[in-house]
């Protein structure tokens, strides 16, 4: 098992090289650590590493795969960064996935429902297509006005984190005047 998480606003990659028991080997970075770990309480853990002990806290902050781990002398602030944390934060975040004139996919998804095709002329904050990833539902809308040139998705079809989705073209050319 493999886990990214960010310490502080540090970057580490854990990896469990062995379980035996209670006592894990894991990698952190190039370094390698045996320690023997026991839940205490649903919080609590005692740790025991080259013969010294250390009591943890974990707590679950308000916000998902966020948790502060407190020690007796120190507080650590740690994030596990994982697909669906990535989809997460790219959903919170007001910039649209991809740019006004593209829609790429967050993550691996599924396409649930296509609103428009090549030659629809959309008008920005109109829904384009829906995709459900990590058993959410999320609508995409247009980020201009402009004519739909590619939709290379269909409903139904399995998508890859980053694939292109739908393209708008915003030649002011191809648009009728609505004035």
């Amino acid at each position: 098992m493999e886990l990214e998480l960010i310490v502080n606003k540090r970057k580490a990659v854990v990896k469990e090289i062995k379980r035996e028991g209670n006592i894990l080997t894991l990698s952190v970075g190039d370094e390698l650590y045996e320690v023997d770990i026991v839940k205490v309480s649903n919080q609590e853990f005692s740790i025991l590493y080259k013969g010294r002990s250390f009591n943890i806290e974990v707590i679950e902050s308000n916000k998902p795969k966020h948790f502060n781990v407190n020690t007796l002398y120190f507080k650590f602030d740690v994030e596990v960064v994982d697909n669906e944390s990535r989809y997460r934060q790219s959903r919170m975040q007001s910039v649209p996935v991809g740019s006004d004139n593209t829609i790429r996919s967050p993550m691996p998804g599924k396409v649930v429902r296509v609103y428009v095709k090549p030659g629809d002329i959309v008008e920005a904050g109109q829904p384009l297509i829906v995709l459900s990833a990590m058993k959410m539902e999320s609508e995409f809308k247009a980020g201009r006005r402009g004519v739909v040139k590619e939709v290379p998705v269909k409903e139904g079809e399995t998508v890859e984190n980053n694939q292109l989705l739908v393209v708008i073209d915003d030649d002011e050319l191809l648009l009728p005047n609505l004035e």
